[in-house]
């Protein structure tokens, strides 16, 4: 049973990630192995019962509360070795296996040693042949996981991986672009952040001028502070603007900067802009970084640009809250423009963009819709009123909390 467990635990995770590479989704994989994990851990029960008796004669109340200790104590184990060690270390894919390898030579020894006189020696062989088989299997998909992770991205992906990074935050991936231009022959230029799509080629330098262009000519724009962007399309943009001289990059992931620093495809479409010495980067949490400032009372920006992605119910929903837009607010001069993207107002995203639009004037901002029907807002401070923005109906939406997240999709 303890063999069984450690072959299916330790190969989930690969067999979840193969279901949602080559078969479009993992929910499937997800049931079937959670359900034998399930069925092995209610067959090792009575087992682990017998064994703490053979350990020490006891009452069965006894016995059962000396296997849900141990049981709390063996969770609380893992729970932090993965997490904090092995992920870091090995990996999802190879952390797995190495803990099914620790569950199979763990259940191997005990049976071994407890039951040793009650084993016959054909029993015994049997035992050690099954775990045997377990281990070596465990061990040989530790050193195919690289090929494995390889095929997976370009099964989900649509095309050859050209570079894949996995940062303490995040799984960084380009595919397309040759190495000399912004979008190659043989296939656009994409980067993906952790399987979603952050930018496509020359579309998202266009988008990126429409986004930021409005911002930066709407006054005063000396001091910018741009929240994500560490691929620096957006940074261009702002320093294309006349009048620019200190632009601050909060991007939490340093990886991000990296690549877009050295990569030819990426450089091409940011035009080099991380080098310019009026650049200053901050690998910081968006949220502590402006807490921080309105602790210190520290100076105000004339725009800030948030670079992030319009919001979902699966994202980081902090950013978009009711908390953060204020801290935004305070970090804002009293002529300054907040750009930022909210979803499409159309069909399906509508609630996420008058979430949004809600959530801004909740903390003092009045949000004007921009380029069309595209999914950017540009934040003022109400007082003094902003120019007027065309009237156009909304629905009276909530807004967006720490405690109350009201995202959807």
């Amino acid at each position: 049973v303890e063999a069984l467990l450690a072959l299916v635990g330790g190969g989930s995770a690969i067999a979840l990630y193969a279901s949602f590479a080559w078969l479009g989704g993992a929910r499937v994989a997800l049931v079937v192995t959670s359900f034998a994990v399930g069925v092995l851990i209610g067959a090792e029960m009575p087992l682990l019962m017998t064994l703490i008796q053979r350990i020490r004669r006891q009452d069965a109340g006894g016995a059962l509360a000396d296997l849900f200790a141990a049981d709390y104590v063996g969770a609380l184990v893992g729970g932090l070795t993965f997490p904090f060690l092995l992920l870091p270390l090995a990996g999802e894919l190879t952390g797995g296996l190495l803990t099914g390898v620790v569950n199979v030579l763990a259940g191997g020894l005990v049976v071994q040693w407890l039951f040793r006189h009650d084993l016959a020696a054909r029993e015994r062989r049997r035992l050690l042949a099954a775990n045997g088989c377990v281990l070596v299997l465990l061990l040989a998909g530790t050193a195919f996981v690289g090929p494995f992770e390889q095929a997976a991205r370009e099964a989900v992906y649509g095309g050859e991986v050209r570079v894949a990074v996995d940062t303490p935050r995040q799984e960084l991936v380009l595919t397309g672009g040759a190495a000399r231009s912004e979008w190659a022959a043989a296939g656009e230029l994409r980067f993906y952040r952790d399987g979603r799509l952050a930018l496509r080629g020359r579309h998202a330098r266009d988008g990126h001028r429409a986004f930021v262009r409005p911002a930066m000519a709407g006054g005063p724009n000396a001091r910018v502070l741009i929240i994500g962007g560490g691929d620096g399309l957006a940074l261009r943009e702002v320093l294309r603007s006349r009048g620019v001289r200190e632009v601050t990059v909060v991007e939490p992931d340093p990886g991000v900067v990296r690549l877009a620093r050295h990569d030819p495809g990426l450089r091409a479409l940011n035009g080099g802009a991380l080098d310019d010495p009026r650049v200053r980067f901050v690998h910081a949490d968006a949220f502590g970084r402006l807490r921080d400032r309105a602790r210190a009372d520290a100076a105000r920006f004339d725009v800030i640009v948030s670079a992030l992605p319009p919001p979902s119910a699966t994202g980081d929903l902090k950013l978009y809250s009711q908390e953060f837009y204020g801290l935004a607010a305070r970090a804002l001069a009293d002529e300054g423009r907040f750009a930022l993207r909210a979803g499409a107002p159309g069909a399906g995203y509508g609630h996420n963009f008058w979430t949004v639009h809600a959530t801004l004037r909740a903390v003092g901002l009045e949000p004007c819709p921009y380029a069309g029907d595209r999914d950017h807002l540009l934040a003022r401070h109400a007082h003094p009123a902003p120019p007027t923005c065309p009237a156009r109906q909304h629905p009276r939406l909530p807004p967006s909390t720490l405690m109350h997240p009201r995202y959807t999709h």
